[in-house]
């Protein structure tokens, strides 16, 4: 039987998404530095890392000036943008992926599997990635616990990758939408592992 090869997936953990940014999420800066740390400690233990961020330039409703919170946000992560950059304090491990998937130039894509990296060639999606490098499970941390971090993992565990959530290193919008988000990763085969870093009301 073959030795299990697993990757670790960042998703999100953007300026616009912790705090001070238009979409700050209480504990992102937090999650942030856990996220470094691990790294640092555990790093050496995946056979892969990497990093997912959203990359608007004009993503079309997803973008409002009048927000309801659930299908459309304020402007966030736009290209070129302070906001869309990596947040300092998870820089020391965004610096040891291999590779940077970036999605929704024109569209909302919520799941790292709907972006694209550039590889020797050209661009390359997550799925083929994790395939070419023979990933057959993943660790996926990040933020946010209800939305970005919930549809990549939905999505890898849909690849049929071996998919846990480290609830630790993630955070969530609200705390109603991170409790049912559980409920659907259980529900979907994820494996759940720890706490939430926080849930805010």
């Amino acid at each position: 039987m073959s030795e299990t090869r697993r990757g670790l997936i960042i998703v999100d953990v953007q300026n616009d998404f912790c705090e001070g940014g238009s979409m700050g999420v209480t504990g992102g800066r937090d999650v942030a530095a856990a996220i470094s740390r691990y790294v640092t400690q555990q790093g050496e233990w995946y056979s892969a890392l990497v990093a997912t961020a959203d990359w608007h330039r004009d993503p079309g409703s997803h973008w409002s000036d009048a927000p309801d919170f659930v299908n459309s946000w304020p402007v966030h992560c736009e290209i070129g943008t302070h906001g869309a950059e990596f947040h300092p304090a998870v820089q020391p491990a965004v610096d040891r992926v291999e590779a940077i998937f970036r999605k929704g130039e024109f569209s909302a894509a919520y799941s790292g599997f709907e972006g694209s990296a550039t590889v020797e060639g050209g661009t390359e999606s997550l799925a083929d990635w994790l395939s070419g490098h023979a990933i057959d499970a993943v660790d996926v941390v990040g933020i946010a616990t209800d939305y970005c971090v919930r549809a990549t993992a939905l999505d890898a565990a849909a690849a049929n990758l071996s998919t846990r959530v480290l609830l630790g290193l993630t955070a969530g919008v609200a705390a109603s939408s991170t409790a049912k988000t559980l409920t659907e990763l259980a529900g979907a085969g994820v494996i759940l592992s720890g706490e939430p870093v926080v849930r805010t009301a």
